[in-house]
């Protein structure tokens, strides 16, 4: 993660910790700092030619994440070749390939170093020519979107691809909206890997940062608050959660509007608590079938039948289903019905190895369960013979 805890007690970080005067290592106070100086010292100096304490971090990380991303994609990428150097293995760094996107066969496959390097100029292209927020959008998408297939990088692919963005910009200045964009893309890439404490110091720094910057009623700040809210949920802070979430929600209704797809994100983060809200009991149906019966029906009309945010929605409504204790048989079979074809869209649209399809083909076997289940109550009661 980036630092925000002490180098030699591990406390959380202040803005303005002291730092180390040759290579910035941050500290909680000067007596830790003072103890640690005998271990740090002979580190210092190469850590300053390094580009300071961030800057080494983040090299560092970089290169430990593409080693994992590497060997997690060999057997998908075995014999193949970059689309973007043709090259099985990278001419400088020696790498071999990933790739963890919807291409299937021959596409797709590429050295992380080269995709970093094609993100790279693409968005120094868009900030030297004044380029308006569209077209730079558009080329920040090359960190996290792959360029043939369009889709979005999960897993630790799209974590050691977030790391590159991280290191390119985390040595300009804290207001620079660049690195704060490259702060957001780390998180981001931490949680897609299941790093989500991490991912959870990086936003909270984020927040703060936006905070100190007076920029509480941004777009940006919102997105943070989302992004946080669910890395709590995955910790099981869902009390803090549920919270945030709800003021997400009135706050994007606020900016937004109810058609704009950042409002809609928001009703699938405030949705997924719902129907988890203790991680444990009940969840709470009725509020999430609310939602959605309202949501559902304009992300269909906006985003389209196949948008990644609407397949979320189209699966958290028939989980909302099949969960609630009231549920009847009927709604069980009108749930595995509905399920079975979202999963096939998905499967289309994103590949079958991306997370939101496993997520999807659990809530199947899930809801099949349930059915069968529920089926096998109703013949024992009708005297029937059971499994029928």
């Amino acid at each position: 993660m980036i630092l925000t805890k002490c180098a030699q007690c591990a406390a959380p970080l202040e803005h303005n910790a002291p730092r180390c005067g040759i290579c910035k290592l941050r500290y909680c106070g000067r007596d830790c700092q003072k103890r640690h100086w005998k271990s740090h010292k002979p580190f210092c100096q190469e850590i300053k030619r390094g580009g300071g304490a961030e800057q080494y971090n983040a090299d560092k990380k970089y290169k430990e994440f593409v080693a994992v991303a590497v060997e997690k994609c060999a057997a998908d990428t075995k014999g193949q070749t970059c689309y973007i150097c043709t090259q099985a293995l990278h001419w400088k760094t020696k790498e071999g390939l990933v790739r963890m996107c919807a291409c299937r066969g021959t596409s797709g496959c590429a050295h992380v170093s080269c995709l970093e390097e094609q993100a790279k100029i693409l968005v120094a292209e868009a900030e030297e020519n004044n380029l308006g927020n569209d077209a730079f959008d558009k080329r920040w998408d090359r960190w996290h979107h792959c360029g043939l297939c369009e889709q979005r990088y999960h897993g630790v692919v799209l974590c050691a691809l977030s790391w590159a963005c991280w290191k390119t910009y985390v040595g300009r200045p804290e207001a620079d909206e660049t690195r704060t964009m490259a702060m957001g893309q780390l998180a981001n890439g931490l949680s897609c890997a299941e790093l989500f404490a991490d991912a959870m110091h990086v936003r909270e720094t984020e927040l703060a940062m936006l905070r100190r910057q007076g920029k509480t009623d941004a777009p940006c700040f919102l997105n943070v608050q989302c992004n946080l809210a669910n890395t709590y949920q995955k910790l099981g802070r869902f009390a803090e959660c549920l919270k945030m979430q709800r003021l997400n929600f009135a706050l994007s209704l606020r900016v937004y509007g109810r058609e704009e797809e950042e409002h809609l994100t928001t009703v699938t983060n405030l949705v997924a608590v719902l129907l988890d809200w203790d991680g444990s009991g009940p969840g709470r149906f009725d509020e999430a079938k609310s939602l959605l019966s309202h949501s559902l029906p304009v992300a269909r009309r906006v985003l389209g039948e196949s948008h990644r945010i609407t397949l979320i929605m189209r699966l958290s409504y028939e989980e909302a289903r099949y969960l609630d204790p009231s549920a009847t048989l009927n709604d069980h079979r009108e749930a595995v019905m509905a399920l079975e074809e979202v999963a096939r869209d998905a499967r289309r649209v994103l590949g079958a190895a991306h997370p939101i399809v496993e997520q999807m083909e659990r809530a199947l076997q899930n809801a099949r369960r349930v059915l069968h289940a529920h089926e096998d109550h109703e013949a024992r009661r009708r005297g029937a013979p059971q499994g029928s």
